[in-house]
């Protein structure tokens, strides 16, 4: 049987994520369409026009003057790219009345499929899935569940080329568009995630451990030889949301912040279920930790997202309260979670 990946399939698949996303959203929130003044989306690899941001101005027939944007491109992380822009308009125009934006993180697949023989390229067609999140933010502390603490965003384009090519879309040898994995993404991954942990350490440690990785850095740069001072990450967050690249992307994490096997549950388990959902995935796997009932009031998440380009990105959170209920992604199964006999080898 041929593979479906048409245009107009891939624009049906947006409309079922997204819209069954932004539908969940609204019940659960009680807010109204007519409410968001802000309207952020991105999607990577399926860019259409109109964008998917109007796709959705249009299904739910938004204000005349919602300031909507459609980030494509940007990779994995680009979920955490989205908040922050959202949040910083918000800051922007958030005086007087409370104001609300919709930040839709989705990747559509369909359209992307690589039917080519390039093993490189065809990784992605077993990694990836489709998915989605739709999140809501607001001025206003009355009903919000976390309060966004700090987001940072680092990037290595500009040092190193590796970076920039480690995920590429390409046409093969035959034509066939895909998208070409690099044997140096963990490599480039590994360095990425170095110089986000140098921005965030200074603003979520104590001064105690500080001290200590500044020593470390400055030894290092002197060229002395010293091993790396790995920071408390555990002591100063009680939650981890690392992207599910793959069970390689998760290893390298959990063994670069000294991380148990509990604090990366959540992205084991989200991979195991869906799989790469890119963008998104920080969203299921902050569910899944909410639907296992560790979530308390004051606990603090950090999310960590890699994408092309190549971006490593991170979101800090605060809750403010847990949620009443598990996520739709994970209800009816997070009693089968964590499960025992998981494995990957991707």
């Amino acid at each position: 049987m041929p593979a479906q990946n048409s245009f107009q399939e891939a624009r049906g698949e947006a409309e079922l994520v997204v819209f069954s996303a932004i539908d969940d959203l609204f019940a659960k929130t009680v807010v109204t369409a007519d409410a968001i003044d802000i309207l952020v989306v991105n999607c990577s690899v399926f860019a259409p026009v109109p964008s998917i941001s109007d796709m959705i101005v249009n299904r739910y027939k938004l204000r005349d003057d919602v300031r909507a944007v459609n980030l494509s491109g940007m990779g994995c992380s680009a979920g955490v790219i989205s908040v922050g822009l959202a949040a910083g308009l918000l800051q922007a125009t958030g005086h007087g009345a409370t104001k609300h934006a919709l930040v839709v993180s989705t990747e559509i697949i369909t359209c992307n499929f690589y039917t080519g023989k390039e093993r490189p390229m065809q990784l992605s067609n077993v990694l990836f899935r489709v998915g989605g999140a739709a999140v809501l933010l607001s001025t206003s502390e009355d009903r919000a569940r976390f309060r966004l603490a700090h987001l940072v965003r680092t990037s290595t384009t500009g040092t190193h080329d590796s970076s920039y090519s480690c995920v590429f879309q390409e046409e093969d040898g035959e034509g066939i568009l895909g998208v070409n994995l690099s044997k140096d993404l963990l490599a480039v991954a590994g360095n990425a995630l170095k110089a986000n942990i140098t921005a965030v350490a200074p603003l979520v440690l104590p001064l105690s451990e500080q001290l200590l990785f500044a020593m470390s850095f400055v030894a290092r740069k002197l060229g002395l030889t010293v091993k790396p001072h790995v920071p408390g990450f555990r002591k100063a967050f009680d939650h981890f949301c690392v992207h599910c690249g793959g069970r390689a992307v998760i290893d390298k994490v959990q063994s670069s912040l000294g991380l148990s096997d509990e604090q990366v549950e959540a992205s084991r388990m989200t991979l195991h279920r869906f799989g790469n959902t890119s963008s998104s995935t920080v969203w299921y796997e902050l569910a899944y930790i909410e639907a296992k009932g560790r979530m308390r009031k004051n606990d603090k998440v950090w999310m960590i997202a890699f994408g092309s380009g190549f971006k490593c990105n991170s979101a800090v959170w605060e809750c403010i309260r847990p949620a009443d209920q598990p996520d739709r992604a994970w209800a009816g199964c997070i009693h089968r979670y964590p499960a025992t006999n998981y494995h990957s080898s991707i």
